[in-house]
């Protein structure tokens, strides 16, 4: 793969995360706003996450068999109809055909930013040539960490631009806007991306989705436990607070959600250098290993720490928003650690196939955290969400114990 196509590639991914993240906000706040409960708004998103288990399952099989480049440009082209799909909700809809209409389009928007998301993560195994010496592995988690914070930076810049665009624009308007944005994006791809890649060399069978590898298999599980303990919390629970509980505005809600993520980013792209991994270090692999373990079991000592204080009233703002942004550095180190041994653990020939089935994962752990967040939240408040957090990123942690360390240990 050319390094011209891959950026190309990872500024379609970019400016795709940006709608992405605003029309989580739009989408939460709006609906919020129109009076639907915490359980309610959760299956707003809840076939979004559904969705995003079948695409990774099937974008996988497709991009091996057919290359990467069909899934790029039908994720783009997918997210426009989402987009334009949500403008014809109308307030005089019942509340049970809204949510139904909600659920579907936005299951479509889950659709599109798996496969795109699949397009450009598989991409960068593609453009680090492989070597037998280790000096290969860092150079990889130095180029997955870079594309995974960078990314998750731009989503954060996307929290803050939905309050804003809702605030300014309103929500019809604010998605037309965002569908013509993905159309340029779209139409620029399509003239400027040549060739293939992605491509398997033999045709893969569809059950091949389903890995066969002990390490994969152990990272994907840990990896849906990881991101349900986030959304527990992230998807319904601390926007609502925020909004019902400390009063703050839309914006403002945007603008903490939207700092949390872009700092979360930010982690995740110097994930190599907290861990202290360089190029050419001759135990990338065993250094990565022992960081996923180390860095996982403080999670679920800081969201009881965090309830706690909601508990007791000691200073609970700041003691929860303080938190919250140490939660999402540790997370983050995990998350881009994550991220690096998904692609450390595969081939080139099965990299879209194995980066799926990885994702399908991670859409499972988010779907697991949507769900709780909106039970946990209606039943306990916060406070559940966060006990609820702590239980299952110590899941993660403890399946992180199990991963392995050495080449051979992880070979079939």
């Amino acid at each position: 793969m050319s390094k011209l196509s891959y950026i190309l590639v990872t500024l379609a991914y970019w400016f795709f995360m940006l709608t992405d993240g605003a029309l989580r906000m739009l989408v939460l706040l709006h609906f919020h706003e129109l009076g639907y409960n915490p359980v309610q708004l959760a299956f707003l998103f809840l076939l979004y996450e559904v969705a995003g288990i079948v695409t990774n399952l099937t974008g996988g099989w497709i991009g091996s068999r057919y290359g990467l480049k069909i899934t790029l440009f039908s994720g783009l082209a997918l997210q426009i109809v989402a987009l334009l799909g949500l403008t014809l909700v109308s307030p005089d809809w019942s509340a049970t055909l809204s949510v139904g209409f909600v659920m579907l389009v936005q299951a479509m928007s889950g659709v599109a930013k798996d496969l795109t998301k699949m397009s450009s993560k598989s991409s960068v195994k593609l453009l680090v040539k492989e070597s037998e010496d280790q000096s290969h592995q860092a150079a990889l988690f130095k180029w997955v960490a870079a594309l995974t914070g960078s990314k998750n930076a731009i989503k954060g810049v996307g929290f803050f631009v939905g309050g804003l665009l809702l605030s300014t624009l309103g929500f019809n308007n604010a998605l037309y806007a965002m569908a013509g944005l993905i159309a340029v994006i779209l139409i620029l791809s399509l003239l400027s991306i040549r060739g293939n890649f992605g491509q398997s060399k033999s045709k893969s069978k569809f059950t091949s989705v389903f890995s066969k590898s002990r390490a994969i298999n152990l990272l994907s599980f840990a990896r849906a436990f990881l991101f349900a303990s986030r959304d527990v919390w992230f998807v319904v629970g601390l926007p609502i607070f925020l909004h019902d509980v400390l009063d703050w505005s839309f914006t403002q809600v945007g603008t903490l959600m939207a700092s949390w993520v872009i700092g979360y980013g930010f982690i995740q792209a110097i994930a190599p250098k907290i861990v202290k991994i360089k190029k050419g270090a001759p135990d990338a692999l065993e250094r990565a290993v022992h960081a996923a373990r180390g860095w996982s079991f403080p999670l679920a000592g800081l969201c009881i720490l965090m309830a706690l204080s909601l508990a007791f009233n000691f200073y609970p703002t700041y003691i929860l928003v303080g938190g919250l942004f140490v939660f999402g550095f540790i997370f983050a180190v995990n998350s881009s650690v994550h991220s690096y041994l998904i692609l450390a653990y595969t081939d080139s020939d099965s990299v879209s196939l194995n980066v799926g089935f990885y994702y399908m994962a991670n859409a499972c752990g988010r779907l697991m955290g949507t769900l709780l967040s909106g039970t946990a939240y209606l039943l306990g408040g916060l406070q559940a969400c966060l006990y609820t957090s702590a239980g299952v990123v110590l899941i993660a942690a403890l399946t992180a114990l199990k991963f392995p360390e050495k080449v051979y240990d992880y070979l079939d």
